[in-house]
């Protein structure tokens, strides 16, 4: 699970970020002035930081610059004010690796920590051409689907969530990790879109979809393919 270190010291924004992201089952620490976020970022290593601008103690900008000449290497995303352009500037200079304009859509923001991770998280996973069990036939290639000697209709979303799953199959796939892989930063979803798309897949592809043997759940987590 991705650790999110946010550093703002707005008490409403900040539990505001907190929420949402821990509800998208990420792990979350936070800071309320730059001194306190530049030594949780080295001491946590998080995956990720979303660090303000405006900071006391120690503003964002000399917090990039001093992580950066520390070699912290994770992802760091840019609140700043609407229009400084400016500010982005410099913090892109000082090694910010984007940024998102306050007021912001939640949902943007999440597609961006997504981005944002999928560049540095990707797993190094060999996704397969077929896959083959009970009476289902898959062939990602052309993106056809076949049970019963019938085919099924599947999304190119669907093909992707069943092709992740289909190369770590035993494994615990978790739902970032479908959302990284599977749905670009434009589409701005939530870990409920993987939850539909999974129930969709079960109800075509699974004998009893309200009792899956091949899709399984793993509470709070996220999901595994069953092959053998």
């Amino acid at each position: 699970m991705s650790l999110v270190l946010i550093v703002e010291d707005d008490s409403a924004i900040l539990r505001g970020l907190k929420d949402i992201l821990q509800h998208e089952h990420y792990d979350v620490a936070v800071a309320t002035d730059g001194e306190t976020g530049y030594r949780f970022a080295l001491e946590k290593k998080p995956d990720v930081v979303i660090l303000d601008l405006m900071l006391p103690q120690m503003s964002g900008f000399e917090v990039c610059r001093k992580l950066r000449a520390e070699g912290f290497r994770p992802p760091i995303l840019m609140l700043t004010a609407r229009g400084e352009e400016t500010d982005r500037v410099l913090g892109l200079d000082l090694g910010a690796d984007d940024y998102v304009s306050k007021p912001f859509s939640i949902r943007e923001l999440l597609a961006r920590v997504r981005a944002l991770l999928r560049r540095t998280q990707t797993p190094e996973t060999t996704l397969p051409d077929e896959l083959r069990f009970d009476d289902v036939a898959v062939d990602f290639r052309r993106f056809e689907a076949i049970r019963g000697g019938v085919a099924v209709e599947m999304t190119p979303k669907e093909f992707g969530v069943l092709r992740l799953l289909a190369a770590r199959a035993g494994e615990v796939v978790t739902r970032e990790d479908l959302l990284n892989d599977v749905w670009d930063s434009e589409s701005y979803p939530t870990t409920r879109t993987v939850d539909t798309h999974i129930a969709s897949l079960r109800a075509k592809l699974e004998t009893n979809p309200g009792t899956p043997r091949r899709l399984m759940t793993v509470h709070g987590v996220g999901y595994k393919l069953i092959v053998d």
